[in-house]
């Protein structure tokens, strides 16, 4: 198979984040027998070269089998796109030309997937087929590759190595892969970050924390976007190692539509105490009356922070 990497209005910590997998990258690619006609980082072909492959893909002479987007697509101004050129276009026709011919295009990283950083007024960036969270962005809600599948996003600021990984292996074995109403794969991001927290029980019995450093819970105080946040931070851990609430550093809630957000990332919003945004599938009125009853319940070793052995 034959995969495509171009890199648009992001920051290339993707692709920074692919390098620092845990396994042989270049194993990887070689075991599931894909060949990267180009990425930014990997490849050393001359300008001659390559202007000449992206010929031959659009003309049908190359087949092109994955086509992975980094970073979002840059329409300013004015719907120019001379913000971010390639080869002297705009680097937004070019995505849509290869986009057209791929059998299955990857949005790598929230940027790509949502918009992310750059969706503004000014540079105007979209995701391919979402913009935040309403379906459309760049290509249109109707799009669909020569495979039959949508864009299949993999948001994260970065992504995670292993999603890219899984999702590359099913397409190569030909396994049918089940996306979310956000097109997103579904063995991935129907888990929350909060899932498999290390502070969980820290959480349910509203043990909190206002400042870093300490084992409790950050959700109520710290902005950790942890129980909203749709993520398998905690069950694929990076560098099979950690993961940023094992740390004790918040969740930032990179994965979400609505990445980044518009209030400070280390002060949770709230009224009178309470977060204005509950965790998933939690009723406001009951959350209130739990809260309150749990913590009032809650064991002296977690009120004093004794870290079980």
């Amino acid at each position: 198979m034959k995969l495509y990497w171009l890199q648009a209005g992001g920051c290339s910590g993707d692709s920074m984040s692919l390098l620092n997998c845990e396994c042989n990258l270049f194993k990887m690619f070689e075991l599931l027998n894909i060949e990267i006609l180009w990425h930014p980082s990997l490849s050393n072909i001359s300008y001659t070269k390559h202007k000449k492959m992206i010929e031959d893909i659009l003309d049908d002479k190359l087949e092109l089998d994955i086509f992975c987007l980094e970073g979002n697509v840059v329409r300013g101004p004015d719907n120019s796109g001379l913000f971010d050129t390639f080869m002297g276009q705009p680097k937004k026709d070019l995505i849509e030309k290869l986009a057209k011919k791929a059998k299955y295009v990857i949005a790598v990283g929230t940027c790509a997937s949502f918009g992310g950083f750059g969706s503004d007024k000014e540079m105007d960036g979209t995701g391919l087929q979402f913009h935040h969270s309403q379906k459309g962005g760049f290509l249109g809600e109707d799009f669909k590759s020569k495979s039959g599948y949508p864009v299949i996003n993999l948001p994260g600021c970065p992504i995670h190595p292993k999603t890219l990984s899984i999702l590359l292996e099913e397409i190569v074995n030909g396994m049918d892969i089940e996306l979310t109403k956000m097109q997103t794969i579904a063995e991935i991001y129907t888990f929350t970050v909060h899932q498999g927290c290390t502070r969980n029980e820290y959480h349910e019995y509203k043990v909190e924390e206002k400042v870093f450093a300490e084992r409790g819970c950050m959700f109520f105080h710290l902005g950790c976007k942890g129980p909203t946040t749709q993520a398998a931070c905690n069950k694929y851990l990076w560098n099979e190692v950690n993961s940023k609430t094992r740390a004790g550093v918040p969740c930032f809630g990179c994965t979400r539509p609505d990445f980044p957000q518009e209030t400070p990332f280390f002060k949770t919003q709230n009224i009178v105490g309470t977060p204005l945004e509950l965790p998933k599938g939690v009723d406001r009125a009951h959350y209130l009356a739990y809260k309150d009853m749990a913590a009032a319940a809650a064991p002296e070793r977690l009120k004093k922070r004794i870290q079980r052995v």
